[in-house]
């Protein structure tokens, strides 16, 4: 399960080290790779229902799943609220928990909704993501949804074997998430990798491969 702004090819070393012996599934969420055609505007709500339907028309039942930033979103939501079952779940880099607000961010907060009262919006780039200005109208209000939408509450409710991955220099969700998910969900293992990114999948793929491969296995 990709991340915000990616596809399933970017788990393409995941792919063919696995396919060698798992049965694998790797879709394209609703906005991105080749399944771009997005009507209204996608909440998380929307997103796990499109995953049910997925596991539903390929027959899937209980798989294992590794989830990858906002794919970690959509399997700590669904399963917390048991629309999803798994085996075991990797997560990487996840993604959902409401971020500390530094001092930089508290007045970049403060600024922003000053600014906008008097000025317009379109003159404010300055002020978003750049994940936020690559997407057109309609994943703009989608990504709004889903980011405003913090999962604090629903780690404690995931009761699957769960493995979290995550890259000491991920700037995206830094360590502190991921040792906060540990906390929550119950019998939960971390490993963090030294010198990895958001992508430690993509930046040590062979570590990354094994680890969850004998995590699987065992």
């Amino acid at each position: 399960m990709h991340g915000y702004l990616a596809n399933s090819k970017t788990f393409y070393n995941q792919l063919s080290f696995f396919g060698r012996e798992f049965e694998v599934f790797a879709p394209d969420l609703k906005g991105f790779g080749d399944n771009t055609d997005m009507s209204y505007p996608y909440s998380l709500d929307d997103y796990i229902a499109e995953v049910q339907e997925y596991l539903y028309k390929n027959g899937i039942v209980a798989p294992h799943v590794v989830a990858h930033s906002f794919g970690a979103r959509i399997v700590i939501k669904g399963r917390a609220e048991d629309r999803l079952d798994f085996d075991k779940i990797v997560l990487t880099g996840p993604a959902g928990l409401k971020p500390r607000l530094t001092f930089k961010k508290a007045t970049k907060k403060v600024w922003f909704n000053l600014l906008k009262k008097i000025v317009d919006k379109d003159k404010l780039s300055a002020f978003y993501s750049k994940d936020y200005l690559a997407l057109n109208s309609v994943m703009r209000q989608s990504f709004i949804k889903i980011v405003n939408e913090h999962l604090d509450e629903y780690i404690d409710k995931v009761d699957r074997k769960t493995l979290i991955i995550n890259g000491d220099k991920d700037r995206e969700t830094p360590l502190y998430m991921a040792k906060k998910l540990k906390e929550g969900i119950a019998g939960s293992a971390l490993l963090v990798f030294k010198g990895a990114g958001h992508f430690c999948f993509l930046d040590k793929p062979n570590k990354f491969n094994m680890e969850v491969k004998e995590f699987i296995l065992s």
